[in-house]
């Protein structure tokens, strides 16, 4: 389809090869290169077309911005022209930004103005706000992550956005449908003109009602202004509503906490408080300010808080492993989230979103057996001597899979009646589902006489392996975002520890079942958690993109290590305890020396996110699960 520009076209749709219009005879093509091929918005001096660049061979999508003045008046006229110029200035001086569309062209043709710019596959905040309903905090964090570096670096250039609204932010799709994590800013004409069907402020005031801060419907709009209206766009995301009633004109407030469905911790409440100031004295005045709060600096820690057997490896002079990628091993169709070694390192497994289990042999990377479970596996644990694997799903089940044929002969009495069918087709299990949600963590107790199961239901369970019979449900999580994302016994079997979406982490005592005591220091949700071979030390990953060690005798912060980029989804300690590994969305997995706090290695010979990692006994095998492979380290 090709689309004619001439706003008095009465059929503007035309057949894709034609050049000229015909109904108006109108050019389709500007500048003989440019064609549109559908609108897609008119605001107060501009419309707006999805177009394709006929001049490059890929022919790629870009977006064609028509100058058409809605507001009247000559003065009104003027002033649209001077925004719309200002726009194509802006876009040149600010378009190298990964975050912004880059201008491609300015011109005059048939004496209408033109502007083409990148076009942005994605979605409007707005959008995504309908389809997949209110944001979480986590969400609203992520928000802030990506916009505030890109208002502060239009700030340093002495430009003030001024609409800044969830139309106006588009979440961009990647190349495999997904999200890419970036959300890019558009819109710089900065200007809507009212009409009877618009919201925007009376007469030529710039900003959209609602969203725009009271200084600038004053027309003395500043930096402070745009993050005014990103305070805005926050808690409309967060609850779902129009600004205009979130504000209570009787108190002079904002109410938008009447409003919350989820929970919104203090600490976020605190700074889009600030960001929502009526005053511009009592707001923050630069997006630096804000990302300060978001992510305030840890603590220096002394160095006698580090374990003295930690300590003195610094001095020690061994020196460092280096580490190279030995396998790689693929079969998985789905993300691989989870990967457990048995006690002689022979047997690997491997869990995956798609649904299996793969069982492997070690060294060689032979695949022995594909286990089909009832849902996607979140989580998998092999006994020691590689008998039993458990896993949990996101079907809300605990499930037992013998390994071997016989093996219900072999174990303890009582579970000979857990398992039903043919053992070599991977189907003799035993499914639990006493969880009211997925199941995303496992652990076996070291001595093979308990499991632990962790749960989006905001509990822990711990189980009888010879009966499936349960013994506690562990209840130390709380709030709307609380679910269990992972769970880890002590080396010697007598604590258990749970993180958590709520920030946390509990330690239990496994024999009564009753908290020892909980850890605070994440700002985010805790992915994945470690003990040192020792029990001293737990290791923490975050979706703050930290990894934390603690105390677990006094439960003190020790150490916070920053280095990746995205949320952390796995921790392990080498079985020496000289180094911890870390994982993360970003794909780079980091091997730190506990002993001073280094990052030594980043390990390669994978692609994406690394969702799960284990060393084998020895200490001569890491295994990580890297989007939809699995990938061994020596």
């Amino acid at each position: 389809m090709s689309y004619c520009l001439n706003p008095a076209c009465s059929q503007p749709q035309n057949p894709p090869p034609n050049r000229f219009c015909q109904t108006c005879g109108a050019k389709l093509r500007l500048r003989d290169r440019y064609r549109a091929l559908k609108p897609l918005g008119e605001g107060g001096f501009g419309r707006t077309f999805l177009a394709v660049d006929e001049d490059k061979p890929s022919q790629p999508h870009c977006v064609i911005k028509q100058f058409f003045p809605q507001a009247q008046g000559t003065e009104n006229i003027r002033k649209a022209t001077e925004l719309f110029d200002r726009e194509a200035v802006r876009l040149e001086e600010l378009g190298k930004h990964p975050q912004i569309p880059e201008l491609m062209a300015y011109f005059t043709e048939d004496r209408r103005q033109y502007l083409v710019q990148e076009f942005i596959d994605g979605r409007n905040l707005e959008q995504v706000l309908d389809e997949e309903g209110i944001f979480t905090e986590s969400d609203i964090r992520q928000l802030l992550d990506d916009l505030l570096p890109v208002l502060q670096f239009i700030h340093d250039r002495r430009v003030i956005h001024r609409d800044v609204k969830p139309e106006n932010i588009i979440r961009k799709f990647s190349k495999t449908g997904g999200r890419s994590g970036n959300l890019v800013l558009v819109d710089f004409g900065a200007a809507k003109f009212s009409n009877p069907t618009s919201k925007t402020v009376t007469g030529t005031v710039i900003g959209s009602a609602g969203y725009a801060a009271p200084e600038q419907a004053l027309g003395k709009a500043s930096f402070a202004s745009d993050i005014y209206s990103l305070g805005v766009t926050c808690i409309c995301l967060l609850t779902g509503v129009e600004p205009f009633n979130l504000y209570s004109v009787a108190d002079g407030d904002w109410i938008w906490r009447d409003f919350l469905t989820v929970s919104v911790s203090d600490e976020l409440g605190k700074i889009l408080d600030k960001m929502l100031a009526t005053a511009t004295k009592l707001r923050y005045s630069s997006a630096a300010d804000i990302l300060r709060d978001l992510h305030p600096p840890a603590s220096p820690q002394p160095p006698p808080s580090v374990p003295k057997q930690y300590r003195t490896e610094a001095v020690s002079k061994k020196r460092d492993r280096v580490w190279n990628c030995a396998l790689t091993l693929r079969g998985h169709t789905g993300s691989v989230l989870s990967v457990s070694l048995s006690g002689n390192g022979r047997i690997l497994a491997s869990g995956s979103a798609d649904g299996t289990i793969k069982l492997w042999q070690l060294p060689e990377g032979l695949l022995l057996r594909t286990i089909v479970s009832s849902s996607s596996v979140g989580a998998v644990d092999l006994t020691r001597d590689g008998q039993l694997l458990v896993n949990g799903n996101y079907f809300n089940a605990v499930e037992f899979w013998p390994v071997n044929e016989g093996l219900a002969d072999r174990i303890f009495e009582g579970l000979k009646t857990l398992f039903l069918g043919n053992p070599n087709s991977g189907s003799r299990r035993r499914t639990l589902r006493e969880h009211k949600n997925s199941v995303q963590s496992i652990a076996i107790h070291p001595q093979g006489q308990i499991v632990a199961s962790g749960s989006d239901d905001k509990t822990v369970k711990l189980w009888r392996l010879d009966t499936g019979q349960e013994m506690f449900s562990l209840r130390g999580h709380s709030g709307l975002l609380a679910g269990v994302k992972a769970v880890a016994f002590s080396p010697d079997g007598d604590i258990l520890a749970s993180a958590s979406d709520d920030t946390t982490i509990c330690l239990w005592e496994v024999r009564t079942g009753k908290q020892l005591r909980v850890l605070q220091g994440h700002t985010k949700s805790v992915r994945a958690i470690a003990f040192s071979p020792d029990g001293t030390m737990l290791a923490s990953g975050s979706t703050d993109t930290t990894v934390r060690l603690w105390d677990t005798r006094t439960g003190a912060e020790l150490q916070t290590f920053n280095g990746h980029q995205k949320r952390v989804n796995a921790v392990a300690f080498s079985p020496d305890g000289r180094y911890l590994a870390s994982g993360s969305r970003d794909g780079t997995p980091i091997l730190w020396r506990l002993s001073n706090g280094t990052a030594i290695d980043r390990l390669g010979g994978h692609t994406g996110a690394v969702n799960a990692l284990t060393f084998d006994r020895a200490g001569t095998m890491l295994v990580g699960a890297c989007d939809r492979t699995v990938v061994v380290w020596q």
